[in-house]
């Protein structure tokens, strides 16, 4: 309930209370606060407790949190399997993905079979060889009449 107030906050409505009721009327206000929300607690779980034995008894394992929107979609949809989500979910790896566009990106190629490098290579055409420049190779000087190759990193 009060997750978002930090101990600055808190000792100011502390001090606010002292100042308002006076040192010697808050001790009494907060027994009163205090049991107001007892019966306000025992309130509501009576009211749970008449709700359930209403229902029945095909109702039993009802939970009132299960009203809550976000609570019922987790619940059907997460815990729920009929639909399959368990196995797609599973089915994405991000590591290998990204591992698969770096391999793709710097033209070596990729272990897995049906990858992008993969296919180039099954094509007949090997990454360096078909004229695709190599990313990785560092040469130490440019031909004569070259221009230095564009650094995206170094601006």
């Amino acid at each position: 309930m009060f997750n978002d107030i930090g101990p600055m906050e808190l000792v100011t409505l502390v001090v606010l209370a002292v100042l308002i009721f006076g040192p010697d009327k808050l001790p009494k206000l907060i027994q009163d606060v205090s049991g107001f929300i007892r019966k306000i607690r025992s309130f509501s779980e009576t009211a749970k407790a008449d709700i359930r034995a209403e229902l029945g008894p095909e109702f039993k394992d009802f939970e009132f949190e299960d009203l809550n929107p976000k609570t019922f979609v987790r619940k059907q949809l997460m815990d729920n399997d009929d639909l399959g989500l368990k196995e797609i979910r599973n089915s994405f790896d991000l590591r290998k993905d990204m591992e698969e566009v770096a391999d793709a990106v710097h033209g070596r190629e990729s272990a897995p079979a049906g990858s992008a490098g993969s296919t180039t290579a099954a094509n007949g055409s090997a990454a360096g060889v078909s004229g695709t420049p190599d990313l990785l190779k560092k040469r130490d000087k440019l031909d004569p009449g070259e221009r230095p190759p564009y650094d995206a990193d170094a601006t």
